[in-house]
């Protein structure tokens, strides 16, 4: 090293220090350094060269560890086509936790055995080894043989680093310590014995009974006395096997799948993802769904019986606040009872632009998304005969969730918290009747309860469950709203001052219109029969065997709304008075009749007779014309005889009557006046 020298440059690198500051402590202490000067290759003032001994311990230790970089080049490409030591591919951590104390130790160790390395003091190596391996309690040989082993560790931390770029300084102490022994490697089970238990275990028939390591191995004992099989492993050890695949990567995954199915192997074990609420305005996008409660009300049905039930509560949450909207409680959700939340919400919150809906049959019925439900992507994009209540009522979206697939809604989790903040506070609660969660039954008296008085009747019970939502729901802190750093973390408070979609809602008249049930209907000569009804109107003769669409007042189903198929109103048509026979017919309704029958065969004249006048006559606007060439669709000569045929008809028949007779008496009339003249003309005369 006191013959080493190397330029400023490259020193001043070593001590960590700008060429500057190494030429400024030169030349204030120019005896504690060693230089000299040497002619550079391609000319110029010669270079300054500065002794490496000279330099600070700092300096040189970072010095003697390039050297030993440069010299381990060939090291390195020879070790390479060796098989790598088993702690280039050991997992640090893993190792760490189960040999905390022997990597320590080693860790010791290899600094010790690394200062030896570089170690260039006045005492010989062979005094400094043999006192170091005092230290570390080992004997002069096996300090030496730490330090190839150490050396080879470098060399390979310095390979690696050249590939990655990352450093690699504890294979020094992995070195020194023990290779791991190899863990579960069952040598008393053979390829063919493992492949058996695993079968036994994943079957699906086995794991879908719950079935356990004792019924395994039975099976495992019979099928191995089948086979012949003179020596085979005990139940402990298939039981570490079974320990250990259990551990492996997958393999807890798979024995659920095949223990309890797809639908619930998604719904427990598959990856979800996290959605973002706070990219959302308030009303852009409304969750609807329904939750049975799990208590039990009175209920009074429309015959008057009182019985138990369980309400059900139909509400959507706004994805951006969790708040509840168009809360309304009955005893069995159907697609009117969706309608009339959606309809509240619209009208005490605004009209939502997107809908997020469950997959049942109430929110899929094709009255409400104007296409069939077999159709899983809700277009809205198609003509105004298929047009639904979500698209009329002024929603611009709707997607509906997967099949079974509960966890897309997050109004599921918001019925978790009601079943525990909420209905656990209920005395007629009966507990969760999930299939998952039988042992969360409550077995009560509710038929007892209900003889006593002490279940709440419906409308009590939407008043507790109102106080609820408005004091202890909306109020509290949401922790989703808490974890999405939300400025307002309560969802009375975010959806009454977040961000908010705003469109006008339709008149309330139009909503109540959209209320009503539809359906479509043929017409018949007698009108539209529906409810085993039969509905009419004179309006209706006009469209005998053609489709109609009808709607009605689930309230009030004595009247029809009936619309073309283009959705123009037609009529109004009312529960029909059927006609008796004999004496019993109603002579009010049979003259009805009469004077409809009468009326619409002259109004099917009259019409026949506009289709029929030609262009000239109707430019005539009824006068008589003379022109050549009107519409005769019959060939040959107009007919000359005067007899003709008169209408059948009676009313027809008494009018021409009518008009005979009154010029019949016209005509004997004129007849007097004329002899009456006469005479008064003679007597005139006569008197003259």
């Amino acid at each position: 090293m006191q013959d080493a020298y190397i330029t400023l440059e490259e020193a001043a690198a070593f001590e960590g220090i700008t060429y500057k500051g190494l030429t400024s402590r030169i030349a204030r202490n120019p005896k504690q350094y060693d230089t000299k000067t040497q002619a550079r290759e391609g000319g110029g003032k010669d270079q300054v060269l500065i002794s490496v001994a000279s330099l600070t311990a700092k300096a040189r230790k970072a010095w003697r560890a390039t050297q030993k970089v440069d010299g381990r080049d060939v090291i390195i490409d020879r070790r390479a086509t060796e098989a790598a030591p088993w702690y280039v591919t050991a997992d640090l951590n893993h190792y760490i936790d189960g040999h905390k104390k022997a990597y320590y130790e080693a860790v010791e160790a290899a600094r010790v055995v690394q200062e030896f390395i570089d170690y260039a003091g006045p005492e010989k190596r062979t005094d400094l080894a043999a006192r170091l391996a005092v230290g570390l309690g080992v004997s002069p040989q096996s300090f030496y043989r730490y330090q190839t082993q150490v050396l080879e560790a470098n060399a390979w931390a310095l390979k690696l680093e050249r590939e990655d770029g990352q450093s690699r300084d504890y294979f020094r102490a992995l070195a020194l310590c023990r290779k791991p022994k190899a863990a579960d490697t069952f040598p008393s089970l053979t390829p063919e014995q493992r492949a058996l238990i695993e079968n036994i275990w994943f079957d699906r028939r086995f794991a879908a009974n719950l079935g356990t390591r004792e019924m395994l191995y039975e099976k495992f004992e019979e099928i191995a006395r089948e086979r012949g099989w003179q020596d085979y492993p005990s139940i402990k050890t298939v039981g570490r096997y079974i320990n250990y695949l259990m551990s492996t990567r997958g393999a807890a995954s798979a024995q659920f799948l095949a223990a309890n199915g797809t639908r619930e192997w998604r719904n427990k074990m598959m990856l979800k993802g996290k959605r973002d609420a706070t990219t959302l305005e308030v009303m852009e996008l409304l969750v609807g769904d329904e939750h049975t409660f799990d208590l039990w009300v009175q209920y009074t049905a429309p015959n008057g019986k009182v019985k138990a039930v369980r309400p059900v509560l139909v509400a959507w949450m706004d994805m951006r606040s969790r708040d509840i909207l168009g809360d309304v409680i009955c005893v069995k959700a159907n697609g009117d009872t969706l309608k009339e939340s959606l309809v509240k919400t619209i009208y005490t919150a605004g009209v939502p632009k997107r809908l997020l809906i469950d997959n049942g049959k109430d929110y899929t019925k094709q009255e409400l998304t104007g296409q069939s439900r077999k159709k899983r992507n809700i277009d809205f994009d198609f003509d105004a005969e298929t047009v639904g209540f979500y698209q009329s009522i002024g929603i611009q979206g709707v997607d509906r969730a997967l099949p079974y697939q509960a966890w897309v809604k997050a109004v599921e989790r918001l019925f978790g918290t009601v079943c525990s903040r909420f209905s656990k506070w209920f005395v007629s609660y009966t507990g969760t009747l999930t299939g998952s969660k039988t042992d969360a039954k409550r077995h009560k008296d509710v038929e007892g309860m209900l003889e006593r008085g002490e279940l709440l009747t419906m409308e009590e019970f939407y008043e507790v469950w109102t106080e609820w939502k408005e004091q202890h729901y909306r109020t509290r802190k949401h922790r989703g709203l808490t974890d999405a750093k939300e400025k307002w973390v309560t969802p009375g408070e975010l959806f009454a001052h977040g961000p908010r979609y705003e469109k006008a809602a339709p008149p309330r008249e139009y909503a109540a219109m959209l209320l009503m049930k539809a359906d479509t209907a043929r017409v018949t000569n007698q009108g539209i029969t529906k409810f085993g009804v039969l509905y009419t109107d004179y309006e209706l003769c006009f469209w005998k065997d053609k489709k109609v669409k009808i709607k009605w007042d689930i309230d009030d189903v004595s009247k029809l709304y009936v619309y073309d198929m283009e959705g123009h109103k037609i009529c109004e048509a009312v529960s029909a008075k059927v006609l008796g026979f004999g004496e019993k017919c109603s002579q009010a309704a049979l003259e009805k009749l009469m004077r409809d029958q009468k009326r619409q065969y002259r109004e099917s004249v009259e019409a026949l007779e506009d289709f029929t006048t030609p262009y000239e006559a109707r430019l005539e606007q009824g006068r008589p014309s003379d022109a050549v060439g009107k519409l005769d669709l019959m060939i040959g000569h107009a007919p000359t005889s005067k007899v003709i045929t008169l209408p059948t008809d009676k009313e027809y028949r008494g009018e021409v009557a009518a008009q005979s007779r009154k010029k019949r008496s016209g005509a004997g009339d004129e007849f007097l006046a004329s002899k009456a003249g006469d005479a008064l003309a003679r007597l005139r005369a006569i008197n003259e």
